[in-house]
């Protein structure tokens, strides 16, 4: 066993050349921890935003091992450890909010932050899913309790998160509704069982509420973009209906959930990883996730593969917007 490894650490914010490659000792599982040798990472907003300086109460102590997702093999287990042992092969989101990340070849976090990866998939991909599908899920399974009829609106639906929501959506037995900008973009989302697509830049509101949904809007709208979106989905919403999102940042007039007597879910999957409480629920979630892959009703969209060398250039990719689903980042 190495007593060092390679890290692609941050030692201030910036953009993303501040990534420097560097040797950090090897890290000890602590009792209820365990270290995963680490086979690929990918890339979330979250993990850019850390890197960027734009909310700096979630990041790692500097110098930095960013990223929260994860896939690999336990490699050690701590001495109250029981669920894992040495050589299983596991995905999760140990860290890089609140604690150090999986950008290195090992990654010690709470075992409770670990499932077993999916068995249908190739165990690098196991690594596009984390922070989406638990995202997604909680969402949809659990602040919207979405069921059997419910119209579902799916904002960004070709995104990270977005793409799992079309997927879990349709799963749960929703009518399913995608936005996307691009008629590639809509595409993928029917793909990924959307029952009908709409162009958000050609067609207002009011438009394809009244095209695609019942009882004066939609049941629940899913909303992983934020901002405007919001304010959007106030209006497609149907009176008493629920509106789930991921937006912390943005200023909004929720004056509409009172007129309509509405529901705001958000949902922030990291919380306890950055508390260091309740980390078994992300282990839970993860279980039920991995069974879903394996009964292909989630797979994961690949947009582009990058290796831990060029963690930068997945960074600026990331940043630009322009791909589908998720980059992924393999530890080469």
């Amino acid at each position: 066993m190495p007593s060092e490894m390679t890290a692609h650490v941050i030692e201030e914010y910036g953009d993303p050349d501040v990534f420097e490659k560097t040797t950090r000792d090897v890290p000890e599982p602590g009792p209820e921890e365990i270290r995963v040798e680490v086979v690929a990472s990918s890339v979330n907003p979250v993990d850019y935003k850390i890197r960027q300086g734009a909310i700096p109460d979630f990041a790692p102590e500097l110098p930095a091992t960013l990223h929260c997702d994860v896939s690999g093999v336990v490699d050690d287990v701590g001495a109250d450890v029981t669920r894992f042992e040495e050589g299983d092969e596991v995905y999760g989101m140990p860290g890089g909010a609140g604690r150090q990340g999986s950008l290195a070849d090992y990654v010690v976090g709470h075992a409770g932050t670990f499932a077993r990866a999916p068995e249908s998939i190739p165990l690098e991909q196991s690594a596009a899913l984390p922070v989406v599908a638990l995202t997604a899920w909680e969402m949809l399974v659990e602040k919207a309790t979405v069921s059997l009829g419910d119209d579902v609106l799916v904002y960004g639906a070709t995104g990270g998160v977005g793409h799992v929501g079309v997927q879990l959506a349709d799963w749960l037995g929703a009518h399913v509704v995608a936005t996307a900008s691009s008629d590639e973009k809509r595409e993928l989302a029917s793909a990924l069982g959307a029952d009908a697509t709409v162009d958000y830049t050609a067609t207002d509101v009011e438009t394809y509420v009244a095209e695609h949904a019942g009882d004066g809007g939609f049941d629940v709208v899913f909303d992983p973009v934020g901002d405007d979106h919001i304010q959007t989905a106030f209006d497609a919403v149907r009176p008493y209906g629920t509106v789930v999102t991921t937006e912390s940042s943005s200023t909004q007039d929720l004056s509409a959930m009172h007129q309509r007597s509405l529901e705001l879910g958000v949902v922030l999957v990291i919380l306890p990883v950055l508390l260091g409480e309740q980390q078994e629920r992300i282990g839970r979630e993860l279980d039920d996730i991995a069974t879903l892959v394996d009964d292909t009703v989630i797979e994961p969209h690949i947009d582009d593969r990058f290796a831990f060398e060029n963690v930068a250039e997945a960074h600026r990719r990331a940043e630009e917007g322009d791909f589908s689903g998720k980059l992924l980042l393999v530890n080469e």
